[in-house]
């Protein structure tokens, strides 16, 4: 058996209560506070934490719900919640829900069971509104970041979609691009209605035209950009393209140049996301950065206020994103 909090309070000369106080974050003297380390490191003593959350009644965890923890964008927003966690004394425990997405919700049974204190479901996939409602009404610490249904009385973050789409045609309508088509996303995905209304009433705004001729869907991958594209390439008067995604932009971009077309010359394309390949293709790709690691701290933030009982607003969040100009887009004279 390991030392004690006993043996602690009897090297450095002081009460048990003393070396509870100072190890749960409570002030102490001066001196006591140097003894107290001196004895610590001397025992190489380490708390015990299932006593800790004995006496506190936490567990001192939360627990992130990923739906697919291996996914390259949540990679930032996860160091923001790591990030507020490790300030508020906090680990964190990840789960992954990716084979078979009706399981989300079910992961609340940890909060009900008290093994976690709090919980941050991640996705930007579209939730059912049953599963929304059933959030809605826990009366647990719940962060979501994604889709929140447009739902009143949740607490969620997210990237404002539309507005990066809506910088970003305004950017092309700036250096004189007026026939501008568009590559959706697929409708699983909570941002692509978004972005896609970003497209539609940014147009409508600057009295550009909206051709339903110059809108094609694909999956968020370089293939379904690849072949996406291909019906818009006939349309001869398009002179840029707004991708709703990086991986489609690239995919994309290939095809234009495959055609014989020169980008940004003949047309120009963005993508959305500011994924690290965009800064390498040829041309480097003009696209919207999302502030991932921003949205994982303001859900933790909004979390740990919960947890500590403070009155927290449940509202939406929408983070704006970055317009990043980089050498795909060109100006018409």
């Amino acid at each position: 058996m390991g030392p004690t909090i006993h043996d602690v309070a009897k090297l450095a000369k002081t009460s048990k209560s003393t070396v509870s106080r100072y190890l749960n974050g409570q002030q102490v003297k001066k001196a006591t506070q140097e003894a107290l380390e001196k004895a610590i490191k001397e025992l190489n003593f380490h708390r015990n934490a299932n006593a800790r959350r004995l006496v506190m009644d936490k567990t001192y965890t939360i627990g992130i719900v990923i739906d697919d923890i291996s996914n390259i964008f949540y990679s930032g927003i996860i160091k923001g919640i790591e990030e507020i966690a490790g300030k508020n004394g906090y680990n964190c425990i990840f789960l992954s829900w990716t084979s078979n997405y009706d399981n989300e919700i079910s992961f609340l049974n940890l909060l009900y069971e008290g093994q976690v204190d709090g919980i941050i479901m991640v996705s930007f996939r579209k939730r059912s509104e049953k599963d929304l409602l059933k959030i809605r009404e826990a009366d647990y610490p719940i962060a979501l970041i994604g889709d929140h249904g447009e739902l009143d009385g949740i607490f969620s973050v997210d990237v404002d979609n539309a507005a990066g789409i809506a910088d970003v045609v305004h950017y092309l309508h700036d250096i004189g691009h007026r026939k501008i088509a568009y590559i959706s996303g697929p409708e699983t995905v909570s941002a692509s209605k978004y972005r896609f209304k970003g497209y539609k009433q940014t147009l409508e705004a600057l009295g550009l035209e909206y051709n339903p001729e110059w809108v094609v869907e694909s999956d968020w991958t370089n293939q379904g950009g690849y072949a996406s594209i291909g019906s818009i390439l006939d349309k001869s008067e398009v002179t840029a393209v707004v991708a709703s995604s990086d991986e489609t932009a690239i995919g994309a971009l290939r095809r234009i140049q495959e055609s014989g077309r020169y980008v940004p010359k003949d047309m120009s394309i963005v993508g959305f996301d500011d994924v690290t390949v965009s800064s390498w293709v040829y041309p480097s790709l003009t696209t919207v950065r999302q502030p991932f690691r921003e949205i994982g701290k303001m859900a933790a933030e909004g979390l740990f206020r919960k947890i500590a009982g403070e009155e927290e607003e449940a509202r939406s969040h929408l983070l704006k994103p970055q317009l990043i100009i980089r050498d795909s887009c060109g100006k018409l004279l």
